[in-house]
């Protein structure tokens, strides 16, 4: 059966021609554009008629692959027919983001035209300064005490406004925040953009690592129009790439982490309690705010990570948005931790605390069973723990690092500790104990540093002591 969807002023036909011994769906394509001067009714009428025509042609083998279609409307199809299936929510909202840009340069180029010098020139493009489409704006004033003097909040302003609590959050902590976000909060405080916020990074050009963002999704794309046999190959292996300076995870020391934990030893039960186990854990922001009650094991000290809670603003191409439940990271993300005592006890203190708080509110109490809940025990929001933490890093003048830092300095400790890199994998949810050396190579080169000093003092106290005995 041949789908139609409309395209501006032409009509692009596709027809399922079957499965291919490796099984991926071979597709066909065809783009109709009606004459001047038809009625609607014509229009329809014809439509219809050429995808008859075109589907019989694929069933009769008379219509090749073809790849005349356009790389905008190809990735058109790549969200409908692909993406939607077999890409992560997440995943299809970043790609979405790069959309304009790329079809700005490349959009209006046959799928079979593209060649690896079209895609170095543009990524080129987008290392030059004044590439960057999506600029930052910084608070020049004290949004906090503004949003105090006119009796607002984040919260309200976020949903008044449609933007997100935690950007308007971010933002009334001094961080830079999008336009979008920058124009609501003006809106709430009834003030101008210019004498609130100022532009920074526009002449920044965009990082290596932000390209090869662009690339992983143009090579998605054509990737797709390769097993769709539209064309023969994909230009994006052949491009050539910036090359990404690799920087070391920010994480803590010992004695940083331990002031760390005497400093949230005063914060308040939720947020302490959800500090303290990412530190024991490792886990990742997403996988925390995933945590439900039955994933932990009392009796055998045991946390079961199986499950991801994250932000998903809304999107064209994906059916859900807001938070929403997701796998993990990958296949091997799915993992059992084997956790201390002490944080086990901590999380029974925890339980009897949200128990506490779940009778206070009554019916309004939403049982989601999850661990870390809002005031009303709905999924709490990953920005949430991020805007908090990076307020509790202010305010005890801590060294600057984010949520993820804690997950690094579980590494990192472990690390330091002599523990085998299979077992840090493991605990990590990494693919392979490969993955860790390359996150850590800085932390792995200082604990082999400190091996090979120990092993010296060993090695030459022995050789003393083999003196004097002698």
């Amino acid at each position: 059966m041949a789908t139609i969807r409309k395209r501006n002023n032409s009509y692009q036909i596709a027809v399922s021609c079957g499965y291919s011994a490796t099984g991926e769906q071979i597709r066909r394509y065809m783009t109709y554009t009606p004459d001047p001067g038809m009625t609607a009714k014509q229009i329809k009428k014809e439509v219809e008629r050429q995808a008859v025509l075109f589907e019989e042609s694929c069933m009769n083998g008379l219509a090749p692959a073809t790849g005349k279609v356009k790389l905008s409307e190809f990735i058109e199809l790549f969200f409908n027919d692909y993406a939607a299936s077999a890409l992560k929510a997440k995943t299809i909202v970043g790609y979405a983001a790069l959309v304009p840009v790329v079809n700005a340069a490349l959009g209006h180029m046959r799928l079979d035209r593209i060649q690896p010098h079209h895609l170095n020139a543009f990524y080129k493009n987008l290392a030059e300064k004044g590439a960057r489409r999506r600029v930052t704006y910084a608070p020049t004033a004290d949004l906090k005490a503004i949003a105090k003097e006119k009796g607002l909040t984040a919260t309200g302003i976020g949903r008044n406004q449609s933007v997100g609590a935690s950007s308007v959050r971010a933002a009334f902590n001094g961080s830079g925040v999008y336009e979008k976000t920058a124009k609501a909060i003006c809106a709430a405080f009834d003030l101008p953009l210019s004498k609130t916020f100022k532009i920074i990074g526009a002449d920044v050009p965009l990082s290596a690592e932000t390209i090869r963002h662009y690339h992983r999704f143009l090579s998605s794309v054509l990737g797709v129009a390769v097993k769709w046999q539209i064309i023969p190959s994909n230009p994006c292996a052949r491009a050539t790439l910036p090359k990404v300076k690799k920087k070391p995870a920010k994480y803590l020391d010992e004695q940083e982490a331990k002031q760390l934990l005497e400093c949230v030893e005063q914060e308040d039960m939720q947020h302490k309690t959800m500090i303290k186990l990412l530190m024991y854990t490792g886990l990742r922001r997403e996988e925390l705010c995933g945590l439900e009650w039955q994933d932990i094991d009392f009796e055998h000290s045991v946390i079961t990570v199986q499950r991801s809670s994250l932000y998903i603003p809304k999107n064209d191409y994906i059916k859900e948005s807001g938070i929403i439940t997701d796998t993990t990271k990958n296949e091997s993300s799915v993992r059992s931790i084997k956790t201390p005592e002490s944080a086990m006890q901590m999380l029974k203190d925890y339980k009897a605390w949200q128990a506490q708080r779940q009778l206070l509110i009554g019916d309004r109490w939403e049982n989601h069973n999850r661990l870390f809940t809002t005031a009303t025990g709905s999924p709490i929001h990953p920005d949430t723990i991020s805007g908090w933490f990076a307020d509790f890093i202010k305010r005890h003048e801590l060294p600057h690092v984010t949520i993820h830092s804690l997950r690094h300095t579980n590494a990192t400790l472990m690390i330091n500790s002599h523990i085998p890199l299979t077992t840090i994998a493991a605990r990590l949810g990494h693919a392979n104990p490969t993955t860790t050396a390359k996150i850590y190579t800085h932390a792995i080169k200082t604990a082999d540093a400190v091996a090979a000093d120990q092993l010296n003092d060993i090695l030459s106290g022995s050789y003393a002591h083999h003196t004097e005995s002698a």
